[in-house]
């Protein structure tokens, strides 16, 4: 039995956005993987009526400036629609990309230990990012932090810049 309150399906609208390179590629691939295999999603009941069942699908857009937040059901019916300032995400998203960037080149030419101290500046970026998005959805969507941390890093690809 799939559970309901979990997102089955993700789709990125990346159209008219420049192709990422292949580091940001790889952790857009394997945030989607591990966000399907394990996440926590729910949509509340509104004006009285009973919360929407899932499993959801859901749809991340950068539309008009604004991250546009799509949840329907599998058969396809839309039952939520959130539209999303950038600007809370803007210095997290930058910080996020500077720190991926760092921990890049670190692979490539550092030690071990130090490695490890930019990989645990880059978790707790992403946790801030992921409270972000928790406290952006609040009274719209529930979710747990690691269905957040993984939905973050897609809101970074769809929006480098923010």
């Amino acid at each position: 039995m799939t559970p309901t309150n979990c997102i089955c399906r993700i789709e990125i609208d990346d159209q008219g956005l420049p192709p990422p390179t292949p580091q940001i590629a790889q952790e857009r691939k394997v945030a989607i993987f591990d966000l399907l295999e394990e996440n926590s999603f729910s949509l509340p009941g509104r004006g009285g009526a009973a919360a929407p069942t899932g499993p959801f699908c859901l749809g991340l857009a950068i539309r008009e400036g604004r991250l546009v937040v799509e949840a329907s059901n599998e058969a396809g019916e839309r039952l939520a629609e959130f539209h999303l300032s950038l600007g809370p995400f803007r210095q997290v998203v930058k910080d996020y990309f500077q720190i991926c960037e760092s921990y890049f080149d670190a692979v490539k030419r550092l030690p071990p230990s130090q490695i490890e101290a930019i990989d645990m500046a880059r978790r707790g970026i992403h946790n801030e990012g992921a409270e972000v998005l928790i406290e952006r959805l609040a009274g719209k969507a529930e979710l747990d932090r690691a269905t957040a941390r993984r939905l973050f890093t897609l809101i970074c690809v769809l929006a480098p810049g923010a």
